[in-house]
């Protein structure tokens, strides 16, 4: 369609304005072909006629749609052209408060004068990854597509950021460094990417100051390489720069600064390390006070040189290199405070107690009196002779500003040398990206030689730019096939060459500085001459000191004042001397590097007589206009050998007002920095291009049914297209995109808003009409209903009359009374018949009520039966489940006991045969001891019989004297004995009395003994026939409950197969008890053989006879012996009576004996009846309870054992001393006794030993008896052990006690097998989930079980290490899943079977009773729990990384709802480099199937729900966050349509949790804030209510992220309304009143929740599970 055609009515059109540039008016007529004038309506109301030539119309550039208003890319304007981007740019910044937009390839950044939360690490890692285009404009998307194009071409990459001063370009360089610092970390320990980023404070401190449009300006260019390796890390950085501005050091202009650092070291004065520096304030030094203001607002000038002194540090620059900096920076301040006076006569000089110039002098360690005199004075090189020629005060004045200029400049070279050295890392350099921070296009209203050469750098810069453009436009023709035709677009060459080409500007500028006499007037002279010719060289009018030039931007005048001083540059030689001369080698090596470099050049030979001649010579000398032309073309080659991005930043307003927009300035600036020439050259070609689903989705409203049936959608487009564009010429298809020439897309919105406007109005047609006949029904059915009853009133009034009414009246009483009769006759019937059917219902009512009462009383009766016996049942029950838990409580303690006792035995056996050893030993010392006592006996008689015949010998002569003697006490002693029997006579009768109450006290003691000794053995019979009527008892009860038992002795046969392994054990001790009873008998024979040899059993007869001889000597005994014997008599006959008394007790017992064996045959043939697996389950419950009686048996005998042993040898002591005399020593005795009364008490004696020997006697026949009752126990419990040991080889492979037993030498193989080569699919086919811990558990409890620590920690401390291994740097989902749900299980068993109170509440008893015993794995937890936390992070992590690519494309992207389309046009963004082949199309369907595939496997492997409720409720932040945010950053995503779609989505993930059920994991309130951004995208924003209701339901929204919807907010269609600024300012105000909101643009999708693992007892019994043989564990042995 022609461009003309489109001027019709009602469409907008920009005209030009001197107050806005441009404005918008409306067609008001449609104009034909040979109008002179052109209608329009302005915005105010107001009517204008734009006069047009009808012979060449130029006509006002149309304005575009407003759906294409505000667009991210300039280049989607259907209209391309300077209003288009003004106003563009105007809704975007002023109204969206957007700062960046797409011009093409160039990215446009406004300073907005204001801290935005754009920049935070949030942002940074969401266009991490993105292709550009995909989000909004930024700085960082500019960036990252650097970064990926280095990565991907392998090629080095640049940014050129570029504007005038204060348009932000430091500030958008700086972001750019921080950018790669963050998403490429260095792995070295250097940080080389915060030295990058911490060298900016101070090349700003040294290169930026306050100028009058903006308070950092940075006076030089700067070009950062950032070098990267080959994993595209940051290993270094290298600087460049252009053109120090260095007349700012000596001169500001008003309401400007120095340099920053100067100001910074005068608010540190006070500061103890620049006290030696002599510091002034900064008002009192000239250098820092020319232009007026020393201070910027909101700058802290302390503050910024404690930041600059800190990253002085952190470039490793030392304290010393620091001191001698401000050294320098001092000695400058101090050198403009220097004193020049005017001398008179055209001289001047320094009075030399200058105190600054002695400071200077200190400072730098040069002579103040040489300085004093060449700073006013020159020398003159002639021929013949060398003149000193002094200066007047205006050079002098300049030769030490050019000094002050010099050092300056020196020490910033030297410092940018020291950054760069400190950013030097080791390591090769694979790719490089550039960020060139440089000056734009300047014109001032006085423009000297620093302006040209920035203009020069720019015309440089353009002309790189436009090839570029030109040959990415043409890159693309070719890609898409279109046939490539040559653009016409500016070249700026002529002007480059105007400047650099031989005989050029800067040639002749050169050549005219070798003239010691050249002036600015005659290199001016010169250019007139040369360049008169070029026309874009051109003279003032009214100036004869400038010259203009027609840059690409604009005309500027230059003024030629100063070109040749500021080029040459010049300082005097004899200052030089001095500087060189210095003891400072700090200063010294400034100006001795420079003399180093002119001695590489050319010259002529010095003379050593006289100073050399300075030659005009251009090759010795450079000029400063050379040395920029040389880094220039350094840097453009630079640039030509990378891939450019380009920003161009824009200053809005010359006031710095946040977010004002001068138009004027602006359009300035876009004119000046090729952003109108980028649309220019896409607007010659086909600027813009859709892709056919974008076109496809967009127009499909346009196509008919026919063209939209068709499933070949690019075909469809192509038929559309060809029908609705008629001149092929204004489009193209290409491979992927269709392409449009200009106004073709604006055409299209057109027909697309006709046809939308065409469908409302038929749509209001028919729900108008409908609606009308609606109404129109209902007014005509009420108007036919007032008819009808109108019209029946009207018939009444005339039918009614007097006589019929009273007719009727009649008949009506008639009617009466007689329905009246007719209703008494039928109510006496119906009563009747009534009373029948009630009597009749009432029987049979009462019948069923008995028989119900019958039925309820029988069933009563069952209930109360059949509950009783359901009581008895429960009460059996629980009292066998408490016997139960009782016995297994039993058998651990009497375990435990054995051990215990095992061990005493043990020991008390060593003792016992040490102890018989020591007896034997005894016994043969004894031995030896009556063999030595009987010799010594024979000796000592032969030796006795030798002594009396000697004594007889030697008394023979004695004695015969002595027979006189006797014989006279012969006779005395008759005399006495006669006297003494007369007094016995009378004795006679107490003696005897006496003598019997003896006898008969020690028969009655003897008698009682006895007594006592029988009454106790019947205590002890009554005793056990007391325990043998229990036993009965219990046999009965036992009897009577077998039959319930049997159902619980299942549980038990698994305890007693505990108990059969202690069946050896006991078998061997009860062999050692056999040996140790043979032994005992062995030792007991000896003993009773040592003790009662055959002669001393004649001991008592003989003492009787003696003791008889002995009465029957004397008469007066005779009655006492009777009486002895009548005694003995008696007690023999008690004796015997309670002989028989203690045999009819045996009897009895006997007799209970056998009636417990009739029970014990009963109780066995009655459980012979049960089946085959009750028997076996009875007789190991009685096997069970044998064993407690058979250790508490063999305790008892042990400690019989024991007793014995010690009784025996007291006894043998005894008897020993008392039992054992030789028949002679008692007839000794008798002889020796005479007398009657002493013999009679000694045959006391002997008959109390008589008797307690006849005990001993009797005692020891009990021990025998009780030994033989030992024996067969002893035997009985031996085949007992027997047939519990055959039952066990039977029975031994059936039980399972939930252990696992391995050898120490197969663990490796166990976690080889059940860790490390497992496949988690192959596990979750073939057996249950979780097998792999409860597996790791037995064996964990066999461990315990042994109470075995080092395997115990082995076992763990390998699983653990096993786990780690196979989860290190795993991607694998389904194995992480596996081994996180693994190690849960493992974690929740170690807590179910610790023992511990809190975890055994939901235990069934016999999980209780699995508990570990030995050990606390409380620290093992704790271990195994931090493993499981570090698995879930990776679990997560890998969820992420699956999810992350496809949510928002799903979610955000995908259109759920048909035929509700949210396409726009897209700009050159979209058709970027960035993307080179379609990716894989994700939708909400892919997003809901990915979900499931998680869920089904954390299923599948058994994991928890609460765990799987976690994951979920993290997946599901994930997604909101990472929706919401991209809602942030994408403009084109802010539409009534897209909140939507998202709404569609969301509604999608809620029945996904319905369906799994996972509504309590509070999922769903992950995506809370998502679903408010969506709600506030669909509501209305336009009335206070609406901002009150958005500020109510947003809750989960921050102030800062609905100002951020608000303002991104986009119509889609015409009909649609853009927020206003208003309502935004009132949405903000109302929001100001929340407390504690964040001011957070981003939701950190990194987050993670805390993770808990709660405590989830398993049901599962661990004595029924099953090995696989798949998993390969033989080696393991089930317990």
């Amino acid at each position: 369609m022609a461009l003309l055609e489109l001027y019709t009515e009602y469409n907008r059109v920009w005209i030009p304005d001197a107050e806005h540039v441009w404005k918008s008016a409306e067609i008001m007529r449609d104009y034909h072909s040979g109008d002179n004038v052109l209608r329009l309506l302005l915005e105010d109301g107001t009517e204008h006629h734009l006069p047009v030539d009808p012979s060449k119309p130029q006509l006002p550039p149309f304005r575009n749609p407003d759906i294409l208003v505000g667009e991210n890319d300039l280049t989607a304007l259907s209209y391309l052209h300077e209003p288009a981007v003004l106003h563009n740019l105007k809704v975007r910044f002023a109204e969206s408060k957007i700062i960046y937009t797409y011009c093409g390839i160039i990215l446009v950044a406004v300073n907005p004068y204001k801290q935005l939360h754009v920049y935070g690490d949030a942002i940074i890692h969401a266009y991490s990854g993105q292709n550009m285009g995909d989000m909004d404009p930024h700085i960082f998307a500019v960036a990252e597509e650097a970064y990926k194009q280095m990565a991907r071409n392998h090629k080095n990459q640049s940014i050129i950021v570029s504007g005038e001063s204060g348009a932000g370009k430091t500030v958008s360089a700086r972001y750019a460094m921080r950018y790669f610092a963050v998403v490429s970390k260095s792995g070295s320990k250097t940080h080389v990417e915060d030295k990058v980023l911490a060298s900016n404070p101070i090349t700003e401190a040294i290169g930026n100051a306050k100028t009058t449009r903006n308070d950092n300006s940075s006076r030089f260019g700067k070009y950062t390489e950032i070098s990267f390796d080959r994993r595209y890390r940051i290993i270094g950085a290298n600087m460049r720069t252009y053109l120090l501005e260095k007349s700012r050091v000596v001169f500001q202009t008003d309401n400007e600064r120095n340099y920053h650092i100067f100001y910074q070291m005068c608010s540190c004065a006070h500061l103890p390390q620049f006290k030696s520096l002599s510091l002034l304030s900064a008002d009192k030094f000239q250098y820092t006070c020319k232009g007026g203001d020393i201070s910027i607002e909101g700058v802290d000038d302390k503050k910024d040189m404690e930041e600059t002194r800190k990253t002085f540090s952190l470039l490793g620059l030392k304290e010393d290199f620091q001191s001698d900096v401000f050294k320098v920076l001092a000695a400058i301040l101090h050198l403009g405070n220097v004193n020049i006076r005017n001398s008179g006569a055209g001289k001047s000089s320094v009075p030399p107690s200058d105190p600054h110039l002695a400071f200077f002098c200190e400072l730098l360690s040069v002579s103040a009196e040489g300085l004093g005199r060449w700073l006013c004075h020159r020398r003159l090189v002639l021929l013949a002779e060398t003149v000193v020629k002094p200066l007047p005060i205006e050079r002098a004045v300049n030769a030490r500003d050019a000094l002050a200029k010099q050092i300056y400049a020196h020490l910033f070279d030297c410092i940018i040398k020291r950054i760069n050295s400190a950013l030097q890392v080791p390591g090769q350099q694979h790719a490089f990206i550039g960020v060139l921070d440089i000056y734009g296009f300047e014109t001032f209203d006085i423009n000297s030689f620093e302006q040209f050469c920035i203009n020069y750098a720019n015309e440089k810069l353009q002309q790189q730019f436009n090839l570029h453009v030109f040959k990415l436009e043409q890159e693309e023709y070719m890609r898409e096939d279109i046939p490539w035709t040559l653009i016409d677009f500016y070249d700026n060459q002529p002007v480059i060459d105007l400047i650099e080409a031989k005989m050029g500007i800067l040639d002749l500028l050169d050549e005219e500085c070798l003239f010691p006499q050249g002036t600015d007037q005659s290199w001016l002279q010169k250019l007139f001459n040369y360049l008169d010719s070029s026309p874009l060289f051109e003279k003032p009018r009214l100036s004869n000191e400038a010259f203009v030039i027609q840059h690409f931007a604009d005309k500027v005048e230059y003024q030629c004042t100063g070109f040749l001083e500021k080029n040459r540059d010049t300082l005097y030689e004899e200052l030089v001397d001095i500087m060189r001369v210095s003891k400072f080698p700090f200063l010294a090596n400034f100006f001795r590097e420079q003399k180093q470099s002119s001695v590489t050049r050319k010259g002529v030979q010095v003379r050593p007589a006289r100073p050399a001649v300075k030659p005009a010579n251009k090759q010795l000398r450079t000029s400063v206009g050379d040395k920029f032309c040389s880094s220039l073309s350094l840097l453009m080659e630079t640039l030509n050998a990378t891939t450019p991005h380009y920003v161009r930043c824009i200053k809005p307003n010359d006031e710095k007002l946040p977010f004002e927009y001068d138009s004027r300035r602006v359009v300035q600036q876009l004119r000046a920095c090729g952003v109108l020439e980028t649309i220019r050259i896409s607007a010659q070609s086909y600027p813009s291009r859709w892709t056919y689903n974008e076109f496809y989705s967009r127009y499909s409203i346009l196509m008919s049914h026919q063209e939209a049936d068709l499933n070949d959608k690019k075909q469809t487009c192509k038929d559309v297209l060809q029908r609705l564009i008629q001149d092929p010429n204004q489009y193209k298809f290409g491979r992927t995109k269709i392409f449009f020439r200009a106004g073709q897309v604006a055409y299209l919105e057109k027909l697309r808003l006709d046809r939308l406007r065409g469908a409302c109005v038929t749509i209001q047609k028919h729900v108008r009409g409908w609606s009308q006949r609606r109404k129109y029904l209902r007014m005509r059915e009420a108007a036919i209903i007032l008819q009808q009853y109108i019209r029946g009133k009207r018939t009444i009034r005339k039918t009614v009359t007097a006589a019929k009414l009273k007719q009727g009246w009649a008949a009506l009483v008639i009617q009466k009374y007689w329905r009246g009769y007719r209703m008494t006759q039928i109510f006496q019937v119906v009563r009747l018949a009534s009373i029948t059917i009630q009597a009749y219902t009432r029987g049979w009512r009462a019948r069923k009520r008995y028989k119900k009462m019958m039925e309820e009383q029988k069933a009563l009766i069952l209930q109360k039966y059949t509950r009783a016996w359901l009581a008895r049942r429960r009460f059996q029950t629980m009292r066998r489940l408490v016997l139960n838990v009782q016995l297994s409580y039993r058998v651990q303690q009497l375990r435990k006991k054995v051990e215990e006792q095992n061990k005493e035995n043990r020991g008390l056996m060593e003792r016992l045969s040490s102890l018989a050893n020591f007896h034997s030993q005894t016994i043969d010392r004894l031995q030896g001891l009556e063999a030595k006592l009987a010799k010594s006996t024979s000796q000592q008689a032969s030796v006795e019989a030798r002594e009396k015949k000697t004594k007889e010998d030697a008394s023979l002569v004695s004695l015969e004297k002595e027979i006189d003697a006797l014989n006279l006490e012969k006779q005395n002693l008759k005399n006495r004995f006669e006297a003494s029997t007369k007094e016995a006579k009378g004795n006679r009768t107490n003696i005897g009395l006496t003598d019997e109450m003896t006898f008969g006290r020690i028969a009655e003691n003897n008698a009682e003994i006895q007594r006592q000794d029988y009454e106790n053995e019947v205590e002890t019979l009554k005793v056990e026939i007391k325990r043998l009527k229990e036993e009965r008892i219990s046999l009965q009860r036992k009897l009577e409950e077998a039959g319930q038992l049997n159902s619980d002795l299942q549980e038990q046969v698994i305890q007693l197969t505990k108990h059969v392994k202690v069946i050896p054990e006991l078998r061997r001790d009860l062999n050692n008890l056999q040996n140790q009873r043979n032994n005992m008998d062995r030792k007991m024979k000896q003993l009773l053989g040592g003790l009662f040899p055959p002669t001393t059993i004649t001991i008592p007869f003989f003492v009787f006879t003696c003791v008889t001889n002995l009465f029957t000597f004397d008469p007066v005994y005779h009655g006492s012996t009777i009486d002895g014997r009548i005694l003995e008599k008696r007690q023999k006959e008690q004796k015997e009576s309670y002989e028989t008394h203690v045999e009819g007790l045996k009897l009895k017992g006997d007799h209970l004996q056998n009636e417990n064996s009739k029970l014990q045959n009963l109780f066995r043939e009655k459980s012979n009846v049960n089946e085959n697996i009750r028997q076996e389950v009875s007789r190991l419950s009685s096997e069970n309870s044998v064993i407690p009686e058979l250790k508490l048996q063999a305790s008892e005998l042990q400690r019989q054992k024991q007793e014995l042993e010690a009784h025996i040898e007291m006894q043998s002591r005894e008897l020993a001393g008392s039992l054992f005399f030789p028949n002679y020593f008692i007839i000794k005795l008798f002889c020796r006794f005479k007398f009657h009364s002493f013999f009679l008490r000694v045959c006391a004696c002997m008959f109390c030993l008589y008797e307690r020997q006849k005990q001993i006697v009797l005692f020891f026949q009990d021990l025998e008896e009780q030994l033989d009752q030992k024996d067969r126990i002893i035997k009985k419990l031996l085949n007992h052990v027997k047939s519990l040991e055959a039952s066990q080889k039977g029975d031994a492979a059936v039980y399972f006690l939930g252990m696992l037993e391995y050898r120490r030498e197969d663990e490796s193989r166990l976690i080889q097998n059940i860790i490390l080569d497992l496949k988690p699919k192959g596990v979750v086919v073939n057996v249950i989930p979780g097998l792999p811990a409860y597996i790791l558990f037995m064996c964990v409890r066999h461990a315990d079980y042994l109470n075995d620590e080092v395997r115990l920690k082995s076992l763990m401390n390998a699983i653990i290490g096993a786990v780690k291994q196979v989860i290190s740097n795993n991607k694998n989902f389904e194995l992480l899943s596996f081994w996180l749900s693994n190690m849960y299980q493992l974690l929740n068993c170690l807590k179910q079977y610790s023992g511990e109170e809190e975890f055994l509440k939901q235990n069934t008893p016999r999980q209780k009773k699995n508990c570990l015993q030995n050990f606390d794995l409380s620290e093992h937890r704790q271990i195994l729990s931090d493993l499981a936390i570090q698995i879930y992070h990776q679990f997560v992590s890998i969820i992420e990384d699956t999810l992350i690519p496809a949510i928002v494309p799903g979610l955000l992207e995908h259109e759920s709802l048909q035929g509700i389309s949210s396409m726009k046009p897209t700009g050159f963004r979209k058709r970027s480099n960035s993307i080179y082949e379609d990716s894989e199309t994700h939708t909400i369907s892919s997003i809901v199937q990915q979900l499931s595939v998680f869920h089904s496997t954390m299923s599948q492997h058994g994991m928890e729900q609460g765990l799987i409720n976690q994951a979920v409720k993290q997946m599901f932040f994930l997604v909101g966050a990472t929706t919401l945010n991209n809602i942030m950053l994408r403009k084109d995503m802010c539409s009534c349509r897209k909140g939507m779609q998202i709404r569609c989505n969301i509604s999608y993930l809620e029945e996904w949790l319905k369906d799994k059920e996972l509504q309590s994991s509070n999922s769903i309130d992950t995506l809370m804030p998502l679903s408010q951004a969506a709600w506030l995208l669909q509501v209305n924003k336009s009335t206070d209510d609406d901002a009150k209701e958005i500020t109510e339901k947003c809750t989960e929204l921050n102030s800062v992220q609905i100002v951020k919807i608000l303002n991104s907010y986009t119509p889609i269609d015409d009909f649609e309304k853009r927020v206003t600024s208003s309502f935004v300012r009132k949405v903000q105000s109302l929001l100001q009143d929340r407390d504690g909101s964040s001011s957070q643009l981003m939701l950190d999708s990194d987050y993670r929740f805390q993770v808990t693992f709660p405590f989830c007892p398993s049901s599962q019994a661990l004595e029924l599970l099953q090995v696989p043989s798949s998993l390969h564990l033989s080696f393991l042995t089930r317990i």
